[in-house]
């Protein structure tokens, strides 16, 4: 697939995560179990969140994703039991396309903004 499809392909994906069922549209996207997985453990803390696209940039089989997760922590999420709260978490993803699927992932999210967000961590500077 060329750069353009590869993103327009990522685009497609982010859209039906979300707005649908996360894990059948995982299934179709991807062959990759670890992001399946991944995506069933945010379903279950967060269910129904959203991904928004900010930037996207592709080369090769390559597209890079910088986005925002947002949701409502309703399932347990690390230990951390549902509080009820939203959450707004910058995310970014590498993804490897082949083959018209998604074959590797790399993701780096702002797990301390989100663990701050949910009460788990202070946001207090220390002394």
């Amino acid at each position: 697939m060329s750069v353009e499809n590869n993103k327009a392909f990522i685009r497609q994906y982010f859209a039906e995560l979300s707005s649908g069922d996360k894990i059948q549209a995982c299934k179709r996207y991807v062959t990759d179990n670890n992001l399946i997985e991944h995506i069933e453990m945010f379903e279950a803390a967060f269910p129904g969140y959203q991904l928004a696209v900010e930037d996207m940039v592709a080369e090769d089989d390559k597209v890079v994703v910088r986005g925002i997760m947002t949701g409502t922590h309703r399932g347990a999420f690390m230990g951390i039991p549902a509080t009820g709260k939203p959450v707004t978490v910058p995310v970014m993803v590498i993804y490897q396309v082949a083959g018209g699927k998604i074959v590797k992932f790399w993701i780096q999210a702002d797990v301390l903004a989100l663990l701050q967000q949910l009460g788990a961590m202070s946001t207090a500077a220390p002394a």
